[in-house]
């Protein structure tokens, strides 16, 4: 059984921006309705860019190959064994407006990684934003639920699982953002079923749990328009995360 998203990142296509194609492969006695991520047999992205990439999951690892090298009308296997480091420096904040309002800790991650000096990396699609992850070698995408005013939107099955299964197999982790659980343990109850989701560097993904979980688990703060926001700078000093 086979999800194909042939052409993820449409929203930015207008932009002439970097787009991609993410496949995940589940085997026949499982199908894909009612397994997990866990139970995929194999996944790739491919990354339309300057370059064509892609990156498979094979039994050993995840290797990069790039189509065209020198004048070569083919696939070359470009790396082999990609790793993702356990730090990070770099972050790609998706869902930020829930920074500052629905969801206080993530208000408090961004500060984090701002304080510290983390450069940001992000265009708005999934595939150029994660496949960054394997060229660098590093990074950290975010994508945490804000509730009925911020939904997170990203499809399990099509998007989350697939990828999951390639970062976590160059040694980086994920989350699914609510319980810090992998999305690789998650059921697949609908074809269409959304998730939020935290992905990248080992490390990383274990300090987006640390700080922004407990603020899911208490439930997003519902936005209205003009209420003040409950972190940053303007915020009322009694709202403040400490």
């Amino acid at each position: 059984s086979i999800v194909w998203d042939p052409l993820d990142g449409s929203a930015i296509v207008d932009n002439n921006w970097a787009v991609g194609t993410i496949i995940g492969i589940w085997p026949a006695s499982t199908g894909i309705v009612g397994a997990t991520g866990r139970d995929q047999v194999a996944s790739m992205v491919a990354n339309y860019g300057p370059r064509t990439t892609a990156f498979v999951t094979l039994d050993d690892g995840v290797y990069e190959f790039t189509r065209g090298v020198n004048g070569i009308d083919g696939w070359l296997c470009s790396r082999e064994r990609v790793q993702i480091q356990k730090q990070s420096k770099i972050f790609s904040p998706a869902n930020l407006r829930t920074a500052r309002h629905e969801l206080p800790g993530y208000g408090k991650l961004i500060d984090h990684w701002l304080d510290n000096r983390y450069t940001l990396r992000f265009c708005g699609g999934l595939v150029p934003d994660l496949c960054q992850q394997f060229s660098k070698g590093q990074g950290i995408l975010t994508n945490p639920p804000g509730g009925k005013t911020a939904p997170a939107k990203l499809r399990l099955a099509f998007e989350c699982a697939p990828f999951s299964k390639l970062i976590e197999m160059a040694g980086g982790k994920s989350s699914d953002a609510v319980s810090g659980s992998s999305i690789l343990d998650m059921k697949i109850e609908g074809i269409d079923q959304r998730t939020s989701i935290a992905i990248g560097s080992a490390e990383e993904v274990d300090r987006f749990n640390e700080f922004v979980l407990p603020s899911v688990r208490e439930g997003p703060i519902a936005y209205v328009d003009g209420a003040e926001p409950t972190n940053g700078p303007n915020a009322p000093r009694a709202l403040k995360v400490k």
